[in-house]
């Protein structure tokens, strides 16, 4: 057993302080009979020095703008960030501690953003607290270096993040000190839980390197706190890490897991259960605290961390103040920065959007995408991105900005590097900031790299931008190992992430259109690598029915004998289909289907209108697996897919000889009216 910390490293106030965090936690988790007591029982002190010594936030308004944000990426030691938002004065009851891990309580199993005041970020997958963090520190660097002047500093802050050894374990977190040294991220410090305890036992089963070395190799300034109970080594650390003007800081806590548990300190044991109510009493003595109290709050504990209160409200008032003086020297700044903090899209922010005609040729949703995107950006300054080193393929540039690199923070091109799941999770931290609006590209295939991120992106509902290009087997010579198949079907699989496919430049208009303006969803762009006709809207509906999800783009001349659904590039091909069709007095009905998600949110008759019950010859088409589609189409219906992976060879070949032609549906359509 580890002694006590010296009783010089606290006072006596504020250890009692740290020891109500410990209890707390401990009590919630023995009540809950479920949670992971042996993280809040080793890092409460550098919770403590953190939330007391440094912290600028206001538990009274815990959304002002310049506040520092902090991220628990050992999320499964929630509750000792809820003890902590508990005892500073947010509006968390006792009552909400007590309610631990239950049914709609405020404080989930791990933390959950816009549900629980004070949490920023939505964490649970280790390495994605700590890669998001990046993401807050982007932002703020980005927002300080477009709207600071000289004089006034509206945009000055830190982002805190404490992270264990399953974070550092996770690649994402090679990935994302790699681009935070890179960038230079002074702002940005990490504290790290080196109690060297993982699920399965000592650290040395699996985590042998040099930590430190690591991240010194990064870029990082390494500080190393022997002692993690020790409040003066800690707030020391703190002070140097923010002293340090060039480079992130990485602060290694030497600590131990479940301290001043007697039977259970430095154990696996203590990471994902409870510790059992003789331990907790047990622990609780050894603590100096009550062993027959439950949810102890000490008046003198309350009364000093409260204190938070008063002094975020004057940070606050203070920061106000100086905003105010901000907007008579800068109104126009002023204006903006407000909208952008509030979400509020500029005014005629797509006026400059194109309209493309058949006679522009084939034009590649790509290629249509980045001129949007470009015509965009020039009324948007919070649009903000990039792509995992493929924007020349991506177009994700946009022209008339610079690189977001270390000394010029306002550029707005991001140079994620070859980082698909990091670039997922700043894009999630960029906006949860506030004030940007981010995208990120990567081949459709490459999707897999960073779906994580896009899980949380969706849980959070936050409306990030994916562009994925090189959507299908037209990829063509780089083989099935690039040609997506799967995909589509594993992107629409999760929840609230809106996944549009156009069918053409103008659909691919509209859908940057819904990306932009999208409140609470995550949007991703699937778009083509291969030039595709500009559908002739003159004979064909309008592409503002992509907003729908689904729409009539070609009706039938009567009541139809098929409907033939698409997406992206085998909308055309569908609707030559139709023309050939008719020839042989079959009446088809063409639909095109971009985003299954929002179609599924249209009222039910909208639904019936496009896909009506009596249609039961239908057929989809759409170069991928078919999986899901046997809803849209019936029992009666076909689907032209593709449940294999594709080959090399030249992408129209590949789409040809395995069947995506006008030839090749017209058999399909065929042969279900039973006309073959």
């Amino acid at each position: 057993m580890t002694k006590a910390h010296p009783a010089e490293s606290f006072s006596a106030t504020e250890l009692l302080s740290i020891n109500t965090i410990r209890t707390l936690s401990l009590d919630a988790i023995e009540k809950a009979d479920s949670g992971h007591p042996g993280a809040p029982l080793g890092m409460a002190p550098a919770a403590y020095a953190i939330w007391q010594h440094f912290m600028k936030h206001n538990p009274q308004n815990p959304m002002w703008p310049d506040r520092d944000r902090f991220v628990l990426s050992a999320g499964h030691a929630s509750m000792m960030l809820y003890a902590v938002l508990y005892l500073t004065g947010y509006d968390i009851s006792l009552d909400d501690l007590k309610q631990f891990r239950q049914w709609k309580s405020i404080t989930p199993g791990h933390p959950e953003a816009r549900h629980t005041p004070g949490v920023e970020i939505t964490t649970g997958p280790l390495g994605q607290g700590f890669a998001s963090a990046v993401g807050f520190a982007m932002a703020e660097r980005h927002m300080a270096a477009v709207f600071n002047k000289p004089g006034h500093d509206i945009v000055d802050h830190y982002t805190y993040v404490m992270c264990g050894d399953g974070d550092l374990m996770e690649g994402i977190s090679q990935e994302a000190a790699s681009l935070a040294g890179h960038l230079g991220l002074s702002k940005l410090i990490c504290l790290y839980d080196d109690n060297r305890i993982s699920i399965e036992g000592n650290t040395d089963i699996a985590f042998t390197e040099d930590t430190g070395k690591r991240f010194e190799a990064c870029g990082w300034q390494v500080i190393n706190v022997p002692d993690g109970n020790n409040a003066g080594q800690i707030v020391e650390a703190i002070k140097k890490a923010r002293a340090e003007t060039e480079k992130p800081s990485m602060i290694i806590l030497r600590t131990y897991i479940a301290y001043g548990s007697p039977n259970k300190q430095g154990s696996a044991d203590a990471h994902g259960a409870p510790l059992g109510e003789e331990e907790v009493r047990l622990t609780k003595e050894f603590l100096g605290c009550s062993p027959d109290q439950l949810f102890c709050v000490p008046d003198d504990a309350v009364s000093h961390m409260r204190q938070a209160m008063e002094k975020g409200k004057k940070a606050e008032e203070e920061w106000q103040q100086r905003f105010e003086g901000y907007k008579k020297d800068y109104p126009e700044l002023a204006e903006q920065f407000s909208a952008r903090m509030e979400n509020r899209l500029p005014e005629n922010w797509d006026a400059d959007i194109p309209v493309f005609t058949p006679q522009d040729g084939k034009i590649a949703t790509r290629k249509a995408s980045g001129s949007v995107l470009n015509a965009i950006a020039g009324h948007v300054p919070e649009l903000i991105g990039g792509s995992a080193d493929l924007a020349p393929s991506n177009k994700t540039i946009i022209l008339n900005s610079h690189d977001f690199q270390k000394n010029a923070y306002d550029g707005r091109n991001i140079r994620f590097g070859v980082r698909e799941h990091l670039m997922g999770a700043i894009l999630n931290g960029m906006w949860l900031h506030g004030g940007l609006k981010p995208y990120g590209g990567t081949f459709l295939v490459f999707s897999d790299y960073m779906r994580p991120a896009i899980r949380l992106a969706a849980l959070m509902r936050v409306p990030a931008i994916y562009v994925f290009t090189h959507d299908s087997l037209a990829v063509g010579e780089d083989g099935p190992t690039h040609q997506p198949v799967e995909h589509l079907a594993a992107l629409r699989a999760v929840p609230h992430l809106q996944v549009i496919r156009p069918a053409d430049a103008n659909e691919t208009a509209e859908a940057w259109k819904l990306a932009m303006t999208s409140p609470d969803k995550p949007v991703a762009l699937v778009l083509s690598r291969q030039g595709l006709p500009v559908i002739d809207r003159s004979r064909h509906a309008p592409a503002e029915g992509v907003k729908n999800g689904a729409y009539v783009i070609s009706e039938s001349t009567g009541k139809p004998d098929i409907i033939i659904i698409a997406t992206g590039s085998e909308v055309s091909i569908a609707l030559q289909a139709q023309e050939k069709l008719a020839e042989k007095n079959v009446d088809a009905r063409v639909v095109s289907m971009p985003c299954w998600e929002r179609f599924e949110k249209m009222p039910q008759d909208y639904r019936e209108q496009i896909l009506p019950p009596d249609a039961k010859c239908r057929l989809a088409v759409e170069a991928g697996v078919s999986m899901g589609w046997e809803k849209y189409v019936g029992p009666e219906g076909g689907i032209l897919g593709l449940d294999d992976f594709g080959v090399s060879g030249k992408g129209a070949e590949v789409l040809s000889n395995f069947g995506f032609t006008a030839e090749n549906i017209i058999k399909k359509a065929l042969e279900l009216l039973g006309k073959n």
